[in-house]
């Protein structure tokens, strides 16, 4: 007993009247959450993983001119018969970088390079596979169309267009489209500065020898790379001891600094779990259990104006729990919009086991079957232990809440783990 009037329900119970159910809970998230608002200016090169803190739009047109879309000839349109063929002389060339300055004139054309912009007079690309040359004679094939193989200016972006937009994630494209423009720098919201720890006295680090009972601390690890890949100040605070003094003191000194804390262990029923006991004194718990498999006993609030989130010490809770809460919410506070891991529907390859009280996340891969069609089967082992299903796993298989067994053939919701840490 924890000093309740009567005994929690178990981690594997199927249901609990006080577990907040999956939309109950990003409710609370997204009620409470408000992102940080301080803005910095970046070279557009380390603005990777940023989010935006205001609208950007284009000071040039991209393409800046007129080009063309490949290898070929410039000419004129009106040049091309019925049959979209004809017969011209060749002028020059204009080269990326190197334009041609003169102007294609009636029944004349120029040698082109892709990127090179179209020379005056000329309003259509032939690609060099449907030429024969000989001397300064080209010929084209017939059916050719008129403006065919250009890009025009301004295509891509417009000056003045609003290319992207405040709250919006800076990944590799954006990067790219952000560089297009010529900015030298960009401004961003600041980046979010994060502690996490493990709580276990059962916890050894990689390197050290285990005693009888002890094992190996993987949450931390599988938190890194979480927070690393997420683009935030992340500090690792190492193992705390399962006692209320080390808990206190850990989440004092993380509060002090950070703007959330994420934690792994000690939110369960269990006689040294004390983090929710803490938080009840230090700070406000909004909820601390959640009516999801695996990671039932995930706990919310605030510590000092520290965003708090307590996740269980099970390696695939942490993993599901940190999927489906924690990083939407720390993406929130870093300015994006909040929004849920989005799903699909597709058919089940085999019968899934599922009782009714909880939503699950099941480790699930996709693949094609014999038909070509995508299908979805199980990884095997569902336990909350058993973190290698997860890399074996390329979605979660989501479960409703009041759900029983799945038959096989059967649509289900997945959600693809592609870039689930990034």
């Amino acid at each position: 007993m924890t000093g309740h009037d009567h005994p929690d329900p178990s981690c594997q119970d199927d249901s609990d009247p006080v577990s907040l159910s999956i939309d109950a809970a990003w409710e609370r998230i997204r009620a409470d959450i408000e992102p940080i608002t301080t803005i910095e200016r970046v070279a557009t090169r380390h603005a990777l993983n940023r989010t935006l803190a205001e609208d950007i739009h284009s000071q040039v047109d991209v393409p800046a001119n007129t080009n063309a879309a490949m290898d070929g000839y410039a000419l004129r349109g009106a040049d091309l018969d019925a049959s979209g063929a004809a017969v011209l002389s060749l002028r020059g060339k204009a080269l990326a970088g190197h334009p041609f300055h003169g102007m294609v004139t009636p029944g004349s054309c120029i040698r082109i390079t892709t990127g090179a912009p179209i020379p005056d007079g000329a309003d259509t690309v032939v690609m060099q596979e449907r030429t024969t040359v000989e001397g300064d004679q080209v010929s084209v094939a017939s059916g050719q169309q008129p403006g065919q193989n250009v890009r025009q200016a301004g295509e891509d972006l417009a000056r003045g267009q609003r290319v992207l937009a405040r709250g919006q994630r800076i990944g590799v494209a954006e990067l790219g489209v952000l560089g297009s423009m010529g900015l030298v720098e960009v401004p961003v919201f600041r980046r979010l500065r994060v502690a996490f720890f493990s709580t276990g006295d059962e916890l050894r680090g990689a390197g050290e020898p285990l005693a009888p009972g002890e094992i190996y601390d993987s949450n931390r690890y599988t938190l890194y790379a979480a927070l690393a890949a997420l683009g935030v100040e992340a500090t690792d605070m190492g193992v705390v001891s399962d006692t209320p003094e080390a808990l206190e003191e850990a989440f004092g000194a993380a509060a002090g600094f950070a703007d959330a804390i994420v934690t792994s262990g000690g939110v369960s029923v269990g006689e040294a779990d004390y983090i929710k006991q803490i938080l009840d004194e230090l700070g406000e718990v909004n909820f601390w259990k959640i009516a999801m498999r695996p990671g039932r006993p995930l706990a919310f609030g605030n510590l000092g104006g520290a965003w708090f989130f307590g996740l269980p010490g099970n390696p695939v809770s942490v993993v599901a729990t940190w999927y489906q809460f924690v990083r939407p919410a720390l993406c929130h506070l870093m300015g994006e919009e909040i929004s849920r891991p989005l799903t699909f529907r597709v058919r089940t390859a085999g019968r899934l086991r599922k009782r009714p009280g909880r939503t699950e996340f099941q480790r699930g891969r996709l693949q094609r079957d014999e038909r070509g069609e995508l299908v979805v089967s199980s990884t095997g082992n569902q336990g909350s232990g058993i973190l290698s299903s997860v890399t074996a796993a390329n979605c979660f298989i989501v479960l409703p809440h009041d759900s029983g067994p799945v038959a096989a053939g059967e649509y289900v919701e997945v959600q693809p783990l592609h870039g689930m840490f990034g």
